[in-house]
């Protein structure tokens, strides 16, 4: 190879290096700013457990371009859980690709036991109030039995799986459930083949008419009875457990939403 044709390739690879760089490293700022996931003060996981819970949320975070932490503490220091993840998320800055980004937060004060969620960014859209309300619901027995490492890990699964549908939709209606969608297809196939089959036995003709001569046959009487009529009122029973919460600012000026909060 001559010398001219090494400077051409040599020149070729800079100039390749120098435009694909700027690339490389904005793709690599997104899958590296958030580091930690897990803070874990409560100590109520074993290390593996913890190890677990962070190659979850790394993962599940990627689908959703999303941070999704956990934080557990003996105490607040006199805070509200409220402001404490307030100022957790002031204070840390996490996010997925960027400081103070998209964010979802599992709070646990074992001192009070409290039980928090919050969504910034990104999250604060697509986990909204009622959606994080759903989650709490169905963390909180596992919660309330000890079984922290599944609470958490439900708490990754579910937060990932509500944000991939639009928001203001209740991601738990039944219409949106694979099985019931397959037991409606099933359904609607049986009918249809059904009516095919019956209409490929001809039509019967003959009904209760045919016999019936109608110069000769009429109604009687008629008549309709009232007998009474009774309304009943019941109060919808309330979650005394819940205290608050749904969202609010930060003070470094950051809006989130929040469930609402409750014991375990």
């Amino acid at each position: 190879m001559s010398a001219k044709l090494m400077k051409r390739g040599l020149l070729f690879l800079l100039i390749t290096f120098f435009v694909l760089m700027p690339f490389a490293m904005k793709a690599g700022a997104e899958y590296s700013h958030q580091k930690r996931f897990v803070y874990d003060g409560a100590n109520l996981l074993t290390e593996k457990e913890v190890a677990k819970l962070e190659a979850l949320a790394s993962e599940q975070g990627k689908d959703r371009n999303t941070a999704f932490m956990i934080i557990t503490v003996n105490g607040t220091d006199g805070k509200g859980y409220v402001q404490y993840v307030g100022d957790f998320y002031d204070e840390h800055a996490p996010g997925y690709d960027k400081p103070h980004g998209n964010t979802a937060i599992l709070f646990i004060d074992m001192e009070k036991r409290d039980v928090y969620l919050a969504g910034f960014q990104k999250a604060e859209k697509y986990l909204d109030n009622n959606r994080l309300d759903l989650i709490q619901d169905k963390i909180t027995p596992n919660l309330s039995a000890g079984k922290y490492f599944d609470a958490f890990s439900s708490y990754i699964h579910l937060s990932h799986d509500y944000m991939g549908y639009k928001p203001g939709v209740n991601p738990d209606n039944i219409l949106f459930k694979w099985w019931f969608q397959l037991v409606v297809a099933i359904a609607a196939g049986a009918v249809i083949v059904t009516l095919m089959a019956y209409r490929s036995g001809g039509r019967v003709t003959v009904n209760a008419r045919t016999y019936m001569d109608s110069n000769k046959s009429k109604v009687l009487s008629e008549s309709d009875v009232f007998v009474r009529q009774t309304v009943t009122k019941q109060r919808k029973p309330s979650n005394n457990n819940k205290s608050g919460g749904g969202g609010g600012i930060t003070r470094g000026g950051y809006t989130h939403s929040g469930s609402s909060g409750g014991k375990f």
